[in-house]
């Protein structure tokens, strides 16, 4: 099996549509199997879609490295081509002076040749210089191979091609020129997610452009060349554990924020699972249910108006049924949603009856939230005591009336719901904004299955 990394020189360089057209064109020559360095949801939904395979995260501040290893194992059986896609700069992490939550930890764990995406626009020789730092800055990387990206023409690449091969001893496999169409759709949160842009024809288009774009200015035969050779792992493994009771989760175009790992975690734990949408059913009969995160603001007067799905779950949570919701999900059990005037440019506040499960409601927009959350969990709670790693990711704030609301986690890192307080408690309901990586927080997550089994 062939692996490589593709990362870039910081934020913005272009290596999300840069790894999203070489895994839609890598296809044609084998099974490619994604990965993405972070704690990120939208990326992934894109690199799942144009692959064919589940792409599965890799971030060792959530995560163990056994745990990389291990995922990244296998997640690979039956590939013939990995390729893992970097988060900011190469360096960035969750520290200044360590590695932790970069993607060089991932590239120095998986031993993985690193393709470097430099933003070229309006420097050449200067390009040596960025790429002899990131040489000279960690001894253990292995910068394999350039792609310049926001290329202005013939004389700029050809310059700017020479100082990095002559100075830096890596070839530069790609140059690719400045072009406004190799832009993906953003929002308040990132990308789009591709489940909701797929479909739409100038979404499409812009996917299709890109990959032709990449095809055309990347050489993938030196790509494939400079990559690793791993021995081929052979096909999946069927779970063997007998499963002995069911599991709700949401999943549709207001919920689609998951980890891959979350349909092999549950299963091997012995639960099935039933996906169901919030939008469009009704809820399906389980020992329990998660609502993941996703954008549920969008989708208010559709979510509202399934007033059976929302009655279903209050009464769910009610009769004492295990429900864990994160970020979204703990958007779509307050009371309601509140969309500020102006908001996604309305020009009036609206506002949208959700589940009522906790007293309150969801406000939006507020503070961008962008975190690595630390904290420890309560025993009497769905998902038991334990030490926890996760991250927080929103834009909305969850305002709880009852000020005798009962949370299990404490944060010493991350914000939570309220002043380092999350995961609000009713019931066997547990709503966070803190969201959990289903390996790295295995262990919860077997608490709340065995919380589910026990009240079945």
């Amino acid at each position: 099996m062939k692996s490589l990394l593709i990362t870039g020189d910081r934020s913005g360089s272009g290596k999300t549509s840069i790894t999203l057209a070489l895994a839609a064109l890598l296809k044609n020559r084998g099974t490619v199997q994604t990965f993405k360095v972070g704690m990120d949801y939208i990326d992934p939904s894109y690199l799942s879609a144009v692959s064919g395979r589940p792409c599965r995260n890799l971030d060792n501040f959530v995560l163990g490295e056994g745990q990389i290893r291990n995922i990244f194992l296998h997640g690979s059986w039956g590939a013939d081509i990995a390729l893992v896609e970097g988060v900011r700069g190469l360096y960035e992490g969750a520290e200044a002076l360590d590695d932790t939550g970069s993607t060089a930890a991932i590239a120095k764990v998986l031993d993985l040749p690193v393709i470097l995406v430099v933003s070229a626009q309006s420097i050449t020789r200067s390009a040596a210089a960025i790429v002899k730092g990131f040489q000279a800055f960690d001894p253990d990387i292995r910068i394999a191979g350039v792609i310049l990206n926001q290329v202005k023409g013939g004389t700029h690449r050809e310059k700017a091609t020479r100082a990095i091969e002559y100075y830096c001893g890596v070839p530069v496999i790609g140059a690719i020129p400045r072009m406004e169409e190799m832009q993906l759709a953003m929002r308040h949160l990132g990308l789009v997610p591709y489940r909701e842009g797929a479909g739409r024809g100038d979404f499409d288009n812009r996917i299709r452009t890109i990959t032709d774009i990449i095809g055309k200015y990347v050489d993938l035969d030196r790509l494939l060349a400079l990559a690793k050779d791993i021995p081929s792992r052979g096909n999946i493994p069927e779970p063997v554990t007998a499963h002995d009771l069911r599991i709700g989760v949401a999943y549709d175009e207001a919920f689609n924020f998951y980890y891959a790992d979350l349909l092999d975690v549950l299963p091997s734990l012995g639960a099935s699972v039933v996906q169901f949408s919030p939008v469009h059913d009704q809820l399906p009969d389980a020992d329990g249910y998660i609502i993941g995160g996703g954008y549920p603001e969008l989708f208010v007067p559709e979510l509202e108006a399934n007033d059976r799905m929302r009655e279903a779950i209050r009464e769910a949570s009610r009769n004492g049924t295990p429900i864990y919701a994160e970020c979204g999900g703990l958007m779509y059990l307050t009371d309601r949603m509140v969309l500020k005037k102006g908001w996604q440019g309305r020009d009036t506040e609206i506002s949208g009856a959700m589940c009522g499960v906790f007293p309150g409601e969801t406000r939006m927009p507020a503070r961008r939230v962008v975190s690595y959350v630390e904290g420890t969990s309560a025993q009497d709670c769905p998902m038991g005591a334990a030490r926890f790693r996760g991250h927080e990711f929103h834009y909305s704030e969850v305002v709880l009336d009852d000020p005798a609301t009962r949370y299990a986690y404490r944060l010493t890192r991350g914000i939570g719901i309220k002043d380092t307080l999350d995961g609000a408690v009713i019931n066997n309901t547990l709503g966070s904004y803190t969201h959990l990586h289903p390996v790295g927080s295995r262990d919860m997550f077997r608490n709340f299955v065995d919380c589910c089994r026990n009240r079945s």
